[in-house]
């Protein structure tokens, strides 16, 4: 097959043979850019198996270093990375798992500053993290830039996700305006989370994002797609979007970034929990 080893045609055989993917669709995924938000819960699954399919940039952002607490779900660490930056453990195993891609570390913590620099290297985003200020950040960013977002959140048992094509349908903030006082959703650290939720919901983001890539199949443009592990149900809602919206309304209010911290209140000089990467 021209333009292909021959050891690319039989990895990525499974895919060839898919009348939606072929060999241009295998071209694609190769030559496409993905930032993942977060190295953690989400970003493990994802970061697997978007490496695994040969998408042949990946970016992860990450400030964290792997802790013990994270093995139970952070899948592309091990015991041995106690201590190390979540990014290069993250870079490492990616890049183990198919060394035709190429992993970008960004070993820093997204802030109105840097991100809309950040971004502009990639085709997509798919955000794994697990705090307001970040959410809301990585949707307005990509909102202004017009990139694609692909997003989920997890706890406890249960697990949501959607995407977010800018002028195509709704965003977060159509999903959620304003985020919820503080202390009245807990975060996966003080109310827990099953560790393979995690990989439903990841693994849901990644399949979006592959389809993106490959223009095929319905994205999840105007639905919530949320999952119940124990009941294992999924049920859809469906989202439109908001003309009043402070981002992607008729008349935005948000014409320029900030960071978000004060806005979701939380201290703005407080260091990133383990939980920034679920």
């Amino acid at each position: 097959m021209s333009g292909f080893t021959e050891q690319q045609i039989e990895r990525y055989s499974r895919h060839i043979i898919l009348s939606e993917v072929g060999g241009a669709g295998q071209r694609k995924l190769l030559e496409a850019r993905v930032l993942v938000v977060g190295a953690g819960g989400l970003g493990s699954p994802v970061g697997l198996y978007l490496a695994a399919a040969g998408v042949g940039t990946i970016g992860v952002v990450d400030s964290d270093v792997v802790d013990l607490s994270n093995l139970q779900r952070q899948v592309l660490h091990c015991t041995s990375d106690l201590g190390r930056s979540k990014c290069i453990s993250a870079r490492e195993k990616m890049e183990a798992v198919n060394p035709d891609i190429r992993v970008i570390a960004h070993e820093l913590r997204l802030t109105s500053e840097n991100i809309l620099g950040i971004i502009a290297d990639y085709d997509i985003v798919a955000d794994g993290s697990d705090n307001f200020p970040t959410r809301y950040l990585v949707n307005d960013a990509c909102v202004m830039a017009g990139k694609p977002l692909c997003h989920a959140g997890i706890l406890r048992f249960e697990g949501q996700a959607t995407t977010i094509l800018p002028n195509q349908g709704p965003c977060y903030r159509c999903l959620y305006p304003e985020p919820p006082p503080p202390g009245l959703v807990p975060s996966c650290q003080q109310a827990g989370v099953l560790g393979a939720t995690a990989g439903v919901a990841g693994l849901i983001q990644a399949t979006e994002v592959l389809k993106l890539i490959l223009g095929t199949g319905q994205p999840l443009v105007g639905r919530l797609l949320l999952y119940n592990g124990l009941e294992m149900a999924f049920r859809e809602v469906r989202v439109r979007r908001h003309p009043g919206c402070a981002i992607c309304g008729d008349q935005p209010t948000i014409t320029e970034l900030i960071d978000y911290e004060q806005f979701c209140g939380l201290p703005s000089n407080r260091d990133p929990p383990e939980e920034t990467s679920s």
